[in-house]
Order: structure tokens, then C-alpha cells, then sequence
């Protein structure tokens, strides 16, 4: 096998992984960057993955295999820009600990997605989704030499709406006034107020939104990758992103990286057996490789992060 065959096999793939958790941490970048601790973006993945998958089914025959997956996507983001609604009320409104609400999110989602499977479909997960995203050529770009091949042939037009996406999100976060009041609210509430920023309604847009790339996130996994749903279709990828945020150091274009180098790890477990300089090693050390890296990140092994200064404190109007 050639080089350029052995990144044939591996970009693609890892920009297949890569997605929903560019998509995830953008969601939490936005959440933290006001200030608002969300540990719970497991949990709003396990939530969009529910969402789209039982909508896919529900209403495949309504809007046809084309179409079908994209409304999915915007319903389970949507759905799950609700549901992180409880986490803002928890956190927000009444103060509670951030931490413990996002664990909260995470344990609710799985049991309303589980209990609500069993109810709807009498087994522990959904049957196989009939219209899922499929790979395709992009129209021109895959012709380019070189990098056609590599980006741009049969991959899925979801990669790209996450690459996007991080580009969108970066220039709201730092080129808008929306981004600089949301911004300000993560690092200095109290001045931010001074100067006539609504803290809190800030703060309810940035949680709301997260739950939206969360719920997307899910959704594209879902639709992608394990095409149903079940207690395992999310295990672990709302922390990948989390540990992405981190790594990338609360800002949209380090969490694109930092998703597509976890996507990348991800991908060695599947694909690593079939390129030669990985076939010899053990099965289970690539398994484990995304988990392992996860955790260095979250430790805070890889260089020094800085969070947003007013990160998990609760604002109260005239306090100091």
C-alpha cells in the first residue's frame, strides 16, 4: 500500500469521526465562553441521536430518503435546545451547581431516550434507519489533484457543514457584538452588566445554543455512523468533545482541530488493521487510543488552558 493509499484510507475516515464532535464542542465552547459549566454535552448528544433517529423513522415516508435526514437534524437540535433548557433554569436561574445539573442532563437523556424506545418500539433500541446520510463526490473540488481524492471524494456533506459551522461560530464569538457580549459575560459578568449587557438572557442563549450543536452533533453520529439508537449508540463522544473544548482552548478553530485529532484516534480503531505499519499492533491499544487521549486532555496534560474567568460562578445582580 502507498502513501498516498494509506492517507486515502485515513483522512476521509477520520473527517467521518470527526464531525459530530466539532459539532459538540462548538456547543460547548459557546456554552463556557458565558461562563455556564456544561458537562452535560453527552448528555445532548444521547438526546439529538434519539431525536433524529426516531424522527428518521417516524417520517421517512413523509419526506422521502433525500430529505429525511436533514429535517431530522434540525428537529433533534432544536429538540435538544430545549432540553438544555433545564440545564440554564438549574444553573442559571436558580444557582444550582453547574457540574452536578450537566450530570444530571446526562443521566435524563439516557433514560427519556432509553425509557421512551422501550415504550415506542417493546426492545432496548430502534430498528436500522432506511435513509441515512451517503457518501458522495463534491461537484468540481473532487476533480482537484491530490486533494480531491483525499477530501473531497465520497465523504459525507456533513463533514464539511461542521467545518463551517466552526467558521461561522468563530466569527460570531470574535467578530460580532453578539460574541463580544457573550464574551464579556464569561469573564466579567459584573462589568458586563455596568455596561448594560443582560447577563442572564446572554448566558440562557449561549446554554440554548450549545444544546442546538449538541442535538446536532448527535444527530449526524446517529445518522453517520451507528444509524440507531440504543443505550450505546452515544458512549464517551460527549466527553471527546468536551475534552476537544478544552484542548482547544475554549476557541472554535482550536476545537476543530483538536476534534478532528480525536477523530483521527477513532479512526486508527477501525481502520488501523489494514495500513502496514499499524497491523501488528494489538487491536485493543487502538480501541482504547481516544479514550486514553480523552483523558490526558481533560487532565489537563497538554499544555496549559485558560478558562473564561467567571466559568462556573453564578452571577447575582449587585453582588461583587
Amino acid at each position: 500500500m502507498s502513501f498516498f493509499e494509506v492517507l486515502q484510507s485515513i483522512v476521509p475516515t477520520a473527517f467521518f469521526f470527526a464531525a459530530p464532535l466539532i459539532l459538540t464542542a462548538l456547543g460547548g465552547v459557546i456554552s463556557e465562553r458565558s461562563g455556564i459549566i456544561n458537562i452535560g454535552l453527552e448528555g445532548l448528544m444521547i438526546m439529538g441521536a434519539f431525536v433524529g433517529i426516531v424522527f428518521n423513522l417516524t417520517f421517512v415516508e413523509v419526506f422521502g430518503p433525500g430529505l429525511t435526514p436533514w429535517v431530522s437534524l434540525v428537529v433533534a437540535a432544536f429538540a435538544s435546545a430545549l432540553f438544555a433548557g433545564l440545564h440554564a433554569v438549574a444553573s442559571i436561574t436558580f444557582r444550582a451547581d453547574q457540574v452536578v445539573s450537566g450530570v444530571a442532563i446526562n443521566f435524563l437523556a439516557l433514560g427519556i431516550g432509553l425509557f421512551s424506545i422501550k415504550e415506542w418500539y417493546g426492545k432496548g433500541q430502534t430498528d436500522m434507519v432506511s435513509a441515512p446520510f451517503y457518501t458522495r463526490d463534491i461537484w468540481l473540488l473532487s476533480d482537484i489533484p491530490i486533494i480531491g481524492p483525499l477530501l473531497f471524494t465520497k465523504t459525507y456533506i456533513t463533514s464539511w457543514l461542521a467545518v463551517i459551522l466552526a467558521i461561522i461560530v468563530w466569527y460570531v464569538l470574535f467578530k460580532t457584538p453578539f460574541g463580544l457580549r457573550l464574551r464579556s459575560v464569561g469573564e466579567h459578568p459584573m462589568a458586563a452588566d455596568t455596561m448594560g449587557i443582560k447577563v442572564v438572557r446572554t448566558r440562557y442563549i449561549a446554554v440554548m445554543l450549545s444544546g442546538f450543536f449538541g442535538g446536532l452533533g448527535g444527530a449526524v453520529f446517529a445518522q453517520t455512523i451507528a444509524l440507531d439508537f440504543s443505550h450505546s449508540t452515544i458512549s464517551g463522544q460527549g466527553f471527546m468533545a468536551l475534552a476537544a473544548m478544552i484542548f482547544g482552548k475554549w476557541h472554535p478553530m482550536g476545537a476543530l482541530g483538536a476534534a478532528l485529532f480525536f477523530g483521527f484516534a477513532q479512526c486508527l480503531s477501525v481502520i488501523g488493521s489494514s495500513i502496514p505499519f499499524l497491523a501488528n499492533v494489538p487491536q485493543v491499544y487502538l480501541l482504547i487510543a481516544p479514550y486514553v487521549l480523552t483523558i490526558l486532555a481533560l487532565a489537563g496534560f497538554i499544555g496549559r488552558a485558560d478558562a473564561p474567568k467567571a466559568l462556573g460562578k453564578p452571577y447575582v445582580k449587585g453582588t461583587r
